[in-house]
């Protein structure tokens, strides 16, 4: 399976693929704050090309639970500059833009960025489907109940897997209905987005159920709260059990597995790749 972009041809293979996160905002649960000069931004760029990130995840408004929303412009004023920042470094690296809005997602194509990511699958900005499908950008459409202002409130399925799977369908139907084609998209469950730990375990044991869907398939795993809560740690102390985690993944069916610390789930990824191609 391949997607394709301006700058690259992503393919998908025996082995997940590791975008590497990079936050630029000053509330994020993970790193807020830590990537907002630019010298700190560049040199967190380059340790996550040294250490073979795949593709990099840049984002401007913390969607963390409770977080309160950023104007276009703050937003732009804190990706553009890292955009193209990465793709100075690096030509063909594929680039996604963390947002929601239409404007910071176009703006952010022209500056060097290949892929829209879009929490809210398309919802939030009636503009977005119409900047996708101008620039041809491939969009990774992600589960989330309400807004991540309000998404924690309560979160309740009868059935998860089916609701974020119908759910999925759904998005992915009308977006190919508005001219975006199917085989540019990307579905993520939304690990965290609207669901107790219970529901993440429960997404996790049943990721092979969200390859039907027939897109490639990103788990967002990194750092997130439900870690914490089963084993007690703090969020800068989750690296190694979201490496154990991206391990799990990869034997899931995982195609893109999105972290903080790309160099210990890359160790993983590989791990996993030479198990498999033992005689």
């Amino acid at each position: 399976m391949q997607i394709t972009t301006r700058n690259t041809t992503i393919t998908f293979g025996s082995r997940p693929l590791v975008m590497g996160i990079l936050n630029l905002t000053p509330d994020s649960f993970s790193d807020g704050g830590r990537f907002t000069q630019e010298e700190a931004i560049s040199a967190q760029i380059k340790i996550m090309l040294n250490s073979g990130a795949d593709l990099i995840d840049v984002g401007g408004e913390s969607t963390r639970p409770y977080a309160e929303p950023v104007s276009a412009d703050e937003e732009l004023r804190r990706v553009l500059p890292a955009v193209a920042c990465i793709r100075a470094m690096h030509q063909s690296i594929p680039i996604s833009i963390d947002t929601t809005k239409a404007e910071v997602a176009h703006q952010a194509l022209h500056a060097g960025a290949d892929i829209i990511n879009d929490v809210s699958a398309l919802r939030f900005d009636p503009a977005m489907i119409r900047i996708a499908v101008t620039h041809e950008a491939p969009v990774i459409l992600m589960h989330m109940r309400k807004t991540p202002k309000d998404m924690q409130d309560d979160p309740a399925y009868d059935n998860v897997i089916q609701e974020i799977t119908d759910f999925l369908t759904e998005r992915i139907f009308w977006a190919t209905e508005q001219g975006l084609d199917r085989q540019r998209l990307i579905v993520d469950p939304g690990l965290g987005f609207g669901k107790t730990t219970g529901h993440n375990l429960t997404i996790l044991k049943n990721l092979r159920a969200f390859k039907s869907l027939g897109c490639p398939l990103l788990v967002g795993h990194s750092r997130k709260a439900f870690i914490g809560k089963l084993l007690g740690l703090k969020t800068q102390d989750r690296d190694l059990a979201t490496a154990m985690i991206s391990a799990y993944c990869a034997t899931q069916g995982a195609d893109i597995l999105r972290v903080h610390e790309v160099e210990k789930t890359r160790q993983a990824v590989r791990l996993h790749e030479a198990i498999l191609q033992a005689p």
